[in-house]
């Protein structure tokens, strides 16, 4: 019998439950040398000064909307395509979330909807920006970036579908997603669909050292013990600070022992995502009524999520279920949902987005996807349509 096909799932090998259990077997297992380990293959890997390890990808967003300086009254703009938490993090800050549509082409939020929306802000209140590399496809932050710098907002790139996708800038340089070349801050998840899976965890890169130093003193409840940022010196080898209203945002040693040894294999997962992505394209471009993203050759594309858009597709979804093929749907427009609606958005708000939401399935994407499983959910989907 043919084993459930899932859209997304962790690959764990000999070697990542070695590195975890060479951890587990060590003297510490959280606040260890593993952490450090992992930020710094991490960021130099995505080009940045600095990287800090978190407790997942939530936290990450939002401890960096706290060195942001995101506070009451603020308003940021973001995408209603992607997952609830980066609009969410804003408000935990006391700020008011703005939403702009998505680019069609892209799914990325539409840089003219931006500006166009920070040419009628006159009151001066939106201060930052959230776009999202939506299934793994890019945002140009050069070309956002030259729309902030006129009104004075920052950066804050949700990289989380992204880690290795890259974009050529103006110069013709393919810029890394995260590198921190163009935004303020930017974070990763690592939960266990993502290219690196440590069961949960987060990432944020960046290469400024006061917001970075601050976020490290927010992850751990405010509290350091660096000498050179304590206000009362030589106190003693016991001594620490709470300097601020931290959160315990802390990921494990043996969590990070693990995103090390995946990140080692990710340009080879990378790969095969764009392998299992060239196969979906050659089965379905045919069909104008399936409808994929086109990727520029400019662009390099990390494939967290492969999407299609289609008539029926309820229909399809059921009909693959019934088939032992588990797709997804990426994502339910955030200003639709419940609590975001009691905040006054409506649907017909964003009708690019919402129109793509109607149509849109994730299918089956990860590295251990297997050629003949991917030909079986390409023979479903075509049986589903008489095609």
């Amino acid at each position: 019998m043919r084993n459930h096909i899932p859209y997304g799932k962790q690959n764990i090998t000999q070697e990542d439950i070695d590195a975890v259990a060479s951890v587990l077997k060590s003297d510490l297992i959280t606040q260890g040398p593993a952490v450090e380990d992992f930020e710094k293959a991490f960021s130099d890997y995505i080009g940045s000064k600095y990287a800090v390890a978190v407790a997942n990808g939530t936290a990450a967003l939002h401890l960096s909307a706290l060195a942001l300086q995101v506070t009451t009254g603020d308003k940021v703009i973001t995408s209603p395509l992607t997952f609830a938490a980066s609009a969410n993090c804003i408000l935990y800050c006391g700020g008011n979330v703005e939403f702009a549509d998505i680019d069609p082409k892209t799914l990325c939020i539409d840089l003219n909807q931006v500006e166009d929306q920070l040419k009628k802000n006159t009151a001066n209140d939106i201060k930052g920006i959230i776009p999202v590399d939506f299934a793994g496809f890019p945002v140009n932050t050069e070309d956002l970036r030259s729309i902030t710098d006129k009104y004075g907002l920052w950066i804050l790139e949700d990289a989380c579908h992204a880690p290795g996708a890259s974009f050529a800038d103006s110069n013709d340089r393919q810029c890394k997603s995260g590198n921190g070349e163009f935004s303020d801050l930017s974070i990763f998840s690592f939960h266990p669909v993502k290219h690196i899976a440590t069961g949960e965890g987060g990432m944020i890169t960046g290469n400024d050292n006061e917001k970075i130093n601050r976020i490290k003193r927010l992850r751990t409840h405010g509290i350091t013990k660096d000498p050179d940022q304590l206000n009362r010196k030589d106190q003693g080898g016991w001594y620490y600070e709470m300097q601020d209203l931290g959160f315990n945002y802390r990921i494990t040693d043996f969590q990070c022992a693990l995103g090390k040894s995946q990140l080692k294999r990710i340009d080879e997962s990378l790969k095969r995502r764009q392998d299992i992505a060239n196969r979906y394209i050659e089965a379905f471009s045919e069909y104008d009524f399936i409808k994929m993203t086109n990727v520029p050759k400019n662009i390099s594309h990390a494939w967290h999520l492969f999407v299609i858009q289609v008539p029926r597709r309820r229909d399809l979804y059921d009909y693959l279920r019934e088939n032992e093929i588990y797709t997804q749907v990426h994502y339910i427009p955030v200003h639709m949902q419940p609590y975001y609606k009691q905040l006054g958005w409506e649907e017909g708000d964003f009708p690019v987005t919402e129109n793509y939401y109607e149509h849109c399935l994730s299918l089956p994407m990860y590295q251990s996807l297997e050629d003949e499983e991917q030909e079986y959910v390409i023979e479903k989907i075509k049986s589903f349509y008489n095609i």
